[in-house]
């Protein structure tokens, strides 16, 4: 145990180091170098595809310091042996909480407020200015009946809004949902089926109020569609936490007043990442101490 090596692709939590230290494991911080390494401890943004895992002739895990695995060739790890861990639950509520926010903030156009009291262009109070678009009482569809969907719908239950679900069996239909809602929020994984779940037809069934919040993953939406469907009126706004080809954004989108832009901080509390930290690390020690390994994906 205390030779074997641990390599983390980018800092993590002190939470999550002291645990891999703690099992004596070496820590080889940075990168995807899996030669002459154990375990990989890697992000949602590290590539980890056949090549790469080809080249750890010594590699027992792969640990995601997060819930989706659309990072990671599970074919290729299933081919070579190769367990792949995730950290669910823990950041259930810290996403479920930022989806609301950046719902709020786009409806009620918090970031066009907040650059026009930053830029002295604002001049006083007028009943014209900022209009926004009622939140309590409205409805809200949302993609997707996990954990973090279902814990969006709890905060919305607070401002009585109505809450349609699409779930994999029952619920309401995407079409329908799309023409009813106020308010889309996503909440699904990313995987062929749902990518580019929400495009140009689908975007051209909402309605010209609504607003589409985005807080799984960026290829879901036809980011270029959306584009023109905030240029052209066929929604009213969105709150993105996500990106299609993130960390570029598709041509536009960032002069478009009505959509509200986060750096993918969907989990970014002190106290989730932490935690998530410690059961990526946790993940790691007991594929490398030989015990059943917790949160296993494939």
């Amino acid at each position: 145990m205390s030779t074997a090596c641990v390599r983390v692709s980018r800092p993590i939590p002190q939470l999550g180091l002291r645990e891999l230290e703690a099992a004596g494991l070496e820590i080889r911080m940075g990168g995807l170098d899996l030669r002459g390494v154990d375990a990989l401890l890697c992000m949602l943004t590290d590539r980890v595809n056949a090549r790469l895992l080809e080249r750890g002739e010594r590699l027992k895990i792969v640990a995601n310091m997060a819930v989706g695995t659309d990072n990671i060739d599970l074919d290729a790890t299933r081919r070579l042996g190769i367990p792949v861990t995730n950290t669910p639950d823990v950041l259930t509520d810290a996403t479920a909480d930022l989806a609301f926010a950046l719902l709020l903030a786009a409806a009620r156009r918090l970031v066009w407020g907040d650059r026009l009291v930053r830029g002295a262009g604002f001049s006083g109070w007028s009943p014209l200015l900022g209009l926004g678009m009622d939140v309590s009482g409205r409805t809200l569809g949302i993609v997707g009946a996990g954990r973090i969907g279902r814990e969006l719908a709890e905060r919305a239950s607070g401002f009585r809004m109505q809450v349609l679900f699409t779930r994999r069996s029952g619920g309401v239909p995407l079409g329908e949902l799309l023409e009813r809602s106020d308010f889309v929020s996503l909440h699904v994984p990313l995987n062929p089926e749902t990518h580019h779940l929400i495009g140009e037809p689908e975007l051209r069934r909402m309605r010209p109020h609504a607003v589409l919040i985005n807080t799984a993953r960026g290829p879901i939406v036809d980011e270029r569609a959306l584009v023109r469907a905030l240029r052209e009126g066929w929604i009213a706004a969105a709150g993105l936490d996500v990106f299609e080809d993130e960390p570029k954004l598709a041509p536009g989108l960032a002069d478009l007043a009505n959509v509200v832009l986060a750096p993918h901080i969907g989990s970014a509390t002190v106290d989730t990442r932490n935690r998530m930290a410690q059961i990526a690390a946790e993940n790691v020690v007991a594929a490398l101490s030989g015990a059943p390994i917790p949160n296993l994906v494939s």
